[in-house]
């Protein structure tokens, strides 16, 4: 059956855009006045202000998450020989990080109701090697960090959290961003507060990993043209740092207006037979993406996309299994809660400008699938 016309895209970024479009353009318009183009007031007045909203004592703002996971590790001492326990259920950033800084990534399964690290496979993943626990918020559901940070406080092991989709997660009240040593946060355009380009942070209430992440990201620099560290160009463009910190204003609201969609989808699938996201007891989950799970993803997919409903799915193939990484040496089988996952996730639409009838129309697309005998359980 050929493909109705999209009704329902999976996100729709102009529509934010246009919901704040005078503050933006008078943010981008300071830039130009200023021609602080490259780091400057503007990223100085974010980091101020996402530190805060974070609870954490600093924020250095850089050039992507994948240069945040980087530069953490790199300032808790991570390099070659050492050992850092992370999850396959994740971005394949998560794991390149650790590559790139020369230390082994050693994968455990997750906890298949969070979709988070599993805190019971921790210890025994645990060698004279480890350095450091790198526990992902996916989805932005926060990983259950009390037993992760007890683990990890015995063994001498630094804890640094990849909060990418976690902007506005809280775990047991505390918002993500000073839980752990550190904590890395993207701000790629798609996320909960995205900016207009590439963007991403280091939150940490250490001051010594703070300075080292600042100097870190600007060539190493303690001083202009005065080099202490080989360090990277991670930093962030004005621009970015103007248009999140007008973003910032508003991804309160817009993490409960998810949080609202999210209740709606529930109500309206309570009776489909897909399984919904959970939410547990001492979480709050910021839904960057809202994610059933099915026996037969790719049939419900396609069966949405047959009525105009864009989906996606994060994600398709665990690391362990992407071809880029078998050389870290594990095979289908090893990871079986990460594995199934794969196989059946399927993110639909969220966005807080998503209308009340858009909700409705993917809710009775996903039901209309199941009346059609389509094996999604």
């Amino acid at each position: 059956m050929p493909n109705s016309p999209i009704r329902v895209p999976y996100l729709d970024l102009k529509a934010q855009y246009k919901s704040i479009k005078p503050e933006i353009d008078a943010a981008i318009a300071r830039v130009l006045d200023s021609c602080q183009f490259v780091l400057g007031a503007e990223v100085s007045s974010f980091e101020q202000e996402f530190a805060a909203y974070a609870g954490a004592a600093d924020c250095i703002a850089l050039n992507s998450g994948t240069s945040a996971l980087h530069l953490a590790l790199l300032a808790a001492g991570v390099g070659p020989g050492d050992e850092v326990i992370t999850v396959p259920f994740t971005f394949v950033a998560s794991v390149a990080a650790v590559l790139y800084t020369g230390a082994r990534p050693i994968l455990i399964d997750i906890d298949p109701r969070t979709f988070t690290m599993e805190p019971g496979a921790i210890e025994a993943a645990i060698t004279l090697r480890t350095k450091a626990i790198l526990p992902v918020h996916l989805y932005g559901h926060p990983a259950d960090m009390d037993p992760i940070m007890e683990v990890a406080r015995r063994h001498g092991l630094v804890v640094i959290e990849d909060a990418a989709q976690a902007h506005g997660a809280k775990y047991k009240g505390h918002p993500v961003g000073n839980i752990a040593d550190m904590t890395c946060f993207s701000f790629y355009p798609t996320k909960n507060l995205g900016a207009y380009g590439e963007g991403g942070a280091v939150t940490t209430s250490n001051a010594e990993y703070a300075k080292k992440v600042r100097s870190l990201r600007d060539w190493g620099q303690d001083r202009k043209y005065h080099h202490v560290l080989r360090g990277y160009n991670y930093r962030m463009e004005g621009f970015q740092g103007a248009i999140l910190g007008v973003k910032l204003r508003h991804l309160e609201a817009w993490t409960e207006t998810r949080r609202a969609i999210v209740s709606r989808y529930n109500e309206l699938l309570a009776d489909c037979g897909v399984e919904r996201p959970g939410e547990m007891p001492w979480a709050r989950h910021a839904y960057h993406v809202y994610t059933l799970r099915t026996q037969d993803r790719d049939g419900l997919q396609a069966a949405l996309l047959a009525d105009g409903i864009q989906t996606s799915v994060h994600y398709a193939l665990p690391v362990h299994l992407q071809p880029a990484y078998a050389d870290l040496g594990y095979r289908r089988g090893d990871l079986p809660k990460a594995e199934a996952a794969a196989q059946q996730v399927l993110s639909l639409p969220l966005y807080p400008e998503l209308s009340p009838s858009a909700i409705a129309e993917v809710a009775d697309a996903v039901c209309k699938a199941a009346s059609r005998n389509v094996q999604i359980v």
